[in-house]
């Protein structure tokens, strides 16, 4: 249980009523993580909204390398209950376990990956933990690997996404959910978007 009161969903009304059902409607299910913001419902659907333009929105970055930041990211910030919930994510879109398991448990370079990819995810790490030592050296080796600037915006804006949620969890004692893998439904809802790289 969190360490705050939160609203559940046979408990919701109006507003709050109405956020729970899309969610469960898109995601299979209403995550604590959700439910952790229920005292503030302007918040949550703003939450909800930022999630879906940086994760699910069309962008040369593909969903499956933005799942992979996020994991990457919440190892690096100790957030145990992201990492789970996105490696699940992961998992549904058709990644290898055993690279789930490496990136959910920190393993950076992760064996297996091609070179740019290790190289995306050990700068996604370096910019959880270390974000003042990031410097415009980076952004040219990334380059140099083929992502253009529209994925380095959008990678960069997945690691200060997952940075936020990792410390909204940490800080407000949410625990993994029992039976939490029904709530990562692989798409968040029709028409949010897809790829432009394979996934």
């Amino acid at each position: 249980m969190p360490w705050i009161d939160v609203i559940r969903p046979e408990a919701a009304e109006g507003e709050l009523a109405d956020l729970y059902r899309a969610i469960a409607g898109a995601r299979g299910g209403v995550a604590d993580v959700h439910q952790v913001q229920s005292l503030n419902p302007r918040a949550m659907a703003t939450h909800l909204e930022l999630y879906k333009a940086i994760v699910f929105q069309r962008s040369s970055l593909s969903r499956r390398e933005r799942e992979r930041i996020g994991v990457v990211v919440s190892a690096a910030n100790g957030c145990r209950y992201c990492a789970a919930h996105h490696g699940q994510a992961l998992r549904n879109l058709g990644e290898d376990g055993a690279v789930v398991d490496a990136l959910a448990d920190g393993t950076v370079p992760i064996p297996g990956l091609a070179t740019g990819e290790r190289a995306l995810l050990a700068w996604a790490a370096k910019g959880a933990t270390d974000p003042a030592d990031a410097n415009a050296g980076d952004l040219e080796a990334l380059r140099a690997h083929g992502y253009d600037d529209r994925a380095l915006l959008d990678a960069a804006l997945t690691v200060g996404y997952f940075a936020f949620v990792n410390r909204l969890v940490l800080l407000l004692g949410v625990d993994l959910e029992e039976g939490y893998e029904r709530t990562c439904a692989p798409e968040m809802a029709a028409g949010s978007g897809g790829d432009t790289r394979n996934g």
